[in-house]
């Protein structure tokens, strides 16, 4: 196994520039030798996670994803220069309620949350930074 790992991409925050990254996210998998079930974890959390940039980060020049494999963690970074947008300040969904009753949206990070070790976001230097660890192996 590689030692360390990196990709660095700055994409354009729209929903056109996903292909790109699902790409680069799979030629990283194949460098790192990741199991399929980890590749196709680190692709549905860092799609969702651009994803939500493009629809939510109105006036956002760019998305910037850095990954790094360090020991058995994959360490995801999601910065953009958007509006401040928490998305972990969002309440998780009330999948108890009726579908027709709930809130629209929410389930992106909801899903995200149960996919991830570990999930947090600040503010700085005028960019929102998510950073995200998902297990390796």
């Amino acid at each position: 196994m590689a030692m360390s790992t990196q990709l660095a991409l700055r994409l354009r925050p729209e929903a056109e520039a996903v292909p790109e990254l699902l790409d680069r996210l799979e030629a990283f998998a194949e460098e790192a030798e990741l199991p399929p079930g980890i590749a196709h974890r680190l692709a549905l959390v860092a799609e969702e996670l651009v994803a939500n940039v493009a629809m939510h980060g109105q006036g956002a020049s760019f998305v910037e994803v850095v990954l790094q494999q360090e020991g058995d963690g994959l360490h995801l970074l999601i910065t953009d220069d958007g509006p401040a947008f928490d998305p972990l300040a969002e309440a998780a969904p009330d999948t108890d309620t009726a579908l027709e009753e709930r809130e629209i949206g929410g389930l992106g990070i909801h899903f995200v949350r149960k996919m991830v070790r570990s999930l947090d976001y600040r503010r700085q230097d005028g960019c929102n930074r998510l950073a995200a660890v998902l297990d390796a192996g």
